[in-house]
């Protein structure tokens, strides 16, 4: 098993901290600063993320630079022992260049510049906006590329956001005349001589045009294109100037609005900003597993190397809508959490609230009244003091034998398709992602998260929900993992169109799903509140399935074509139809599910596919409602991290072996009590 080296270099430990910004007191209240490295060891925290809103600091008028308050931070953050990822500050610009160069403002859908507000309102396209972040970026780079305390550069903040001036509209052109080559291929792909859309010349094309739906797909990938070259700019400037230090830049979750996966050619470590709700009620360990989906993806991105948690809050974010407390014991159990899914690194926005401007209440380490006193601080030092002894975590990782498939360019399909009915409600595309995931998570079983592309073949189980788009080669590349042992569980809406939004032709799921699958989809219904289908388990069905259940509001209409009939409806002008089958191709199986067919079968299945598969859950008894538990290994040591997302206390029947807690140092019972929102951190030898 490899270990991975550290994120940091010459950095062993967990990387725990936030974002720091001195610049907002240097001026009024420089005493500030001291005061802040006298709690950070209070706090237990080495790492910092500076720079992020700094362009009117470095850069108050146009062509006016002012780097030695920077110097002054790195020095003292180096003198006190603290290691710092510098930020690019394109994120949020300077009024002046708002004012100067007005193009560089973004235009909406309505043909309206924007006005100076906010953040992330500036054209990615604009030569002018490029030339001006790269100018700052490479003297950045020159002169803080090689100081000590600066180990990695934070690129930007949270891209974002999308913009339909000329010089966009005429970029979006010519990435299409690169994607299809002439305009002939471009009207076949988007079907355009529907509603006599048909181009003639490409100065027609307006990506504000939502009836063509290849169109608003391919205007997706280009928002991700555009926004990825506008970072691969900005990275180019800074090695102009000099450094070699790693790269990373903070995504959003599930952020629908671009492909992560294409930041994996930009970044050297992925990280990820998370902000979960917490209910403080009976839910909250389904808010958890979804935390561990999101995870999960960030750990898988880079084939399992460890990732950063580069934003998150030791409280609450003011802009929840009701910005409740989190209650004792939620916050550390958060944050242990990204560990145990992979990250090396818990880091806040913010290390100290402002006193004024758009978050002044968004929570913090430090508080208003300024001191360690406070409960959260308290919380946060407690943290630390416990990441001091988890140093032999960093560089571990997971290898997983189930991998959940994600991928932006199918959920977009879905999204710009009319006639793709949501009646489960939440994300049409989503939702069944988290269901599948939570039954394995509530069993222990870890779960890579992939993209529809990757290579699959260190799996034991692929499951792909609603398959609904099928890049080039995936249908190839998933029958070679079937043929080869692998079991492939798909469900209904899988293989509908092809990468330009195109219907398959022949009869659904297609693409060559169909005869992967061994059925034909001839139609599909969407049911209204209220309404279901009932459904039995065939007699000696293979994988074991007794219970009968419903049906959710959709379901397809399915025949087999020498697939096994695993579950069949039974009533409506349905009955008779199977809804669950199972193809026997090669050495392995393909399962497709025709219907959401409920939480209970959901569980039901997961048991069948676990024994089916031989999928070995991190402990091999069963875990009590609300319990997760992960594990990250070195190829010698095992952590096993076992968490309690609830307000009752559980209990965990460990397997016989031996673990050691490591917070303590000492063995542990074969029974584990974990008081509510309790963790504990356990070790065993491989």
């Amino acid at each position: 098993m490899k270990k991975y080296p550290p994120p940091f270099s010459d950095f062993s430990q967990i990387a725990h901290g936030g974002d720091y910004n001195p610049d907002q007191w240097i001026d009024c209240y420089p005493e500030v600063v001291e005061e802040d490295l006298r709690l950070m060891d209070l706090a237990g925290c080495n790492t910092f993320s500076l720079g992020i809103f700094a362009w009117a600091r470095y850069e108050p008028r146009e062509g006016e630079y002012y780097f030695d308050w920077m110097r002054d931070i790195l020095d003292r953050l180096h003198a006190a022992g603290k290691q710092v990822v510098l930020a690019t500050p394109s994120g949020s610009k300077p009024a002046w260049l708002s004012r100067a160069y007005p193009e560089i403002r973004r235009v909406d859908t309505d043909g309206r510049r924007d006005h100076h507000h906010g953040r992330h309102n500036h054209c990615f396209t604009s030569p002018v906006y490029r030339k001006k972040i790269a100018e700052l970026n490479r003297r950045l780079a020159e002169q803080f590329g090689s100081h000590p305390a600066v180990k990695m550069w934070h690129i930007s903040n949270e891209y974002s956001g999308e913009c339909h001036c000329d010089l966009c509209h005429k970029a979006f052109r010519d990435w299409l005349k690169n994607r299809y080559g002439s305009l002939e291929k471009l009207n076949h792909a988007w079907w355009a001589h529907f509603w006599s859309h048909t181009f003639h010349e490409w100065e027609e094309i307006d990506p504000r045009d939502v009836s063509i739906d290849g169109m608003a797909l391919d205007w997706k990938r280009f928002v991700t294109y555009q926004t990825v070259e506008f970072m691969k700019a900005e990275i180019a400037a800074l090695r102009q100037g000099g450094t070699d230090l790693p790269m990373t830049t903070n995504m959003m979750g599930f952020f629908p609005h671009i492909d992560y996966w294409r930041f994996l050619e930009v970044v050297d470590v992925v990280a990820d900003d998370c902000y979960p709700g917490w209910n403080d009620d009976e839910s909250d360990w389904r808010i958890a597993a979804g935390l561990g989906l999101v995870h999960d993806m960030h750990r898988s991105m880079k084939g399992g190397k460890p990732w950063l948690l580069l934003e998150s809050c030791p409280d609450t974010p003011q802009w929840f809508g009701i910005p409740k407390l989190k209650r004792p014991g939620v916050y550390r159990t958060e944050m242990l959490q990204a560990l145990a899914h992979g990250a090396d690194a818990i880091m806040y926005f913010q290390w100290r609230k402002g006193r004024g401007a758009y978050e002044k209440f968004h929570g913090a380490v430090v508080d208003h009244e300024g001191s360690e006193r406070p409960r959260i601080f308290r919380q946060v030092s407690e943290l630390g003091n416990t990441l001091t002894r988890l140093d032999s975590v960093v560089g571990s990782t997971t290898r997983p034998e189930v991998a959940l498939i994600m991928d932006w360019e199918v959920r977009w399909a879905m999204d710009t398709s009319k006639g793709v009915a949501n009646p489960l409600g939440g994300d049409v595309y989503m939702r069944p992602l988290r269901e599948a995931h939570r039954s394995f998570w509530r069993r222990g079983i870890p779960t890579d998260v992939v993209e529809s592309s990757c290579d699959l073949n260190s799996y034991k189980l692929v499951v792909a929900p609603q398959l609904y788009l099928l890049k080039p080669g995936v249908a190839e590349r998933l029958r070679d993992f079937v043929e080869q042992g692998g079991t492939l569980m798909l469900t209904w809406r899988s293989g509908i169109v092809n990468e330009s939004n195109l219907c398959f032709q022949g009869g659904f799921p297609g693409g060559g799903l169909r005869e992967l699958c061994g059925v034909w989809a001839e139609e599909i219904d969407y049911l209204r509140a209220g309404e279901s289908q009932e459904v039995v388990m065939s007699e000696g069905n293979s994988l074991g399935l007794c219970q009968p259940c419903k049906t959710g509001p959709i379901c397809e209409i399915l025949h087999a074509e020498g697939a096994e009939v695993l579950a069949t409806v039974t009533t409506d002008f349905y009955a008779g139809h199977p809804v669950l089958t199972r193809n026997r191709v090669g050495k392995g199986s393909v399962f497709y599910q025709g219907a959401p067919l409920g939480e209970a079968f959901q569980e039901e299945l997961t048991d069948a596919l676990q024994r089916e598969c031989d999928l070995d859950p991190i402990i091999r008894t069963a875990l009590p409602l609300g319990v997760g538990v992960q594990q990250r290994t070195d190829g010698e040591q095992e952590f096993v991290f076992i968490q309690n997302f609830t307000k009752d206390s559980k209990e965990v029947q460990l397997d016989q072996r031996d673990y050691i807690c490591m917070e303590r140092d000492a063995e542990v019972a074969s029974c584990l009590t974990l008081d509510p929102w309790q963790t504990r951190i356990l070790s065993r030898d491989c």
